[in-house]
């Protein structure tokens, strides 16, 4: 099984971020099963709608590429999901969405759920999500690190102190939600989720913390497992409606046009 997990950091800038995440999901992949990371350049630097649409562009483009290149499913490697809707109804592989299938696992582990988000400006876009895959009711609050990619190198560089603080600062922003009620909490980030991944059966409180990265991986596993034993795929009506040959490729033309 060879999965694409599209991530929106840039390989170059944040080396040892890509790095770890490349190793640590070849490291707990099922038996023959191989993870290719890809980054964005330049990356979703500025956070926003804008650089998130950006970058979806571009993951769509990469998507599209994947399934022509043999891979057998593809993991849109950034919580806040932009394009996955788009980019399933373009693909016949499995594609997962890392805030889809993090905020639906969650779900079964505890009626309440809180966010610990990269940066405050997408409390707003994870309400936005919550409500799409149905779970507006159960997150109670979403917070956020206040950090940008660049804060995490020196921790997936190695620095144990720099890891420490870090863990830290999560759980410090993640304990006002457990005490306004959430029994789950996640961390709304693969960056997060990465270096939360090392702590075992963390909690905050009472509540768990969920490892989106392993989330994501593992449902991309399962999906391939269901579609190769019952061709199981997504709806082909209204949801996820199979984009045209033609759409496919005025949508990669568009993309050839800018690169050239």
């Amino acid at each position: 099984m060879r999965i694409f997990w599209q991530s929106f950091v840039d390989a170059s800038v944040n080396a040892p971020y890509m790095a770890r995440l490349a190793e640590y999901l070849n490291g707990i992949a099922a038996p023959g099963t191989t993870v290719h990371v890809e980054g964005i350049s330049p990356p979703d630097r500025e956070f926003g709608r804008l650089a998130e649409f950006r970058c979806a562009v571009q993951a769509i483009d990469n998507g599209i590429a994947a399934e022509e290149n043999g891979f057998d499913a593809f993991v849109m490697g950034h919580f806040q999901d932009p394009g996955l809707y788009e980019l399933r109804s373009a693909l016949d592989i499995p594609v997962i969405g890392a805030g889809e299938s993090t905020m639906l696992a969650a779900s079964q582990l505890g009626r309440r759920l809180g966010l610990v988000t990269l940066d405050p400006c997408f409390e707003v876009w994870h309400y936005e999500q919550a409500d799409r895959y149905g779970l507006g009711d159960r997150v109670v609050h979403i917070t956020g690190l206040g950090c940008k990619p660049e804060d995490f190198a020196d921790a997936f560089a190695g620095n144990q102190d720099a890891h420490a603080r870090m863990v830290k600062d999560f759980v410090s922003c993640a304990q006002p939600l457990v005490e306004k009620g959430a029994d789950v909490v996640i961390p709304a980030g693969v960056l997060p989720g990465l270096l939360l991944g090392r702590e075992r059966g963390l909690k905050v409180g009472h509540a768990p913390v969920v490892n989106c990265a392993a989330v994501a991986l593992k449902s991309a596993e399962m999906w391939v497992q269901l579609r190769a034993i019952n061709g199981t795929e997504p709806s082909r009506g209204p949801s996820f409606k199979r984009a045209s040959d033609m759409a496919r490729n005025d949508f990669r033309a568009l993309l050839a046009r800018n690169k050239r």
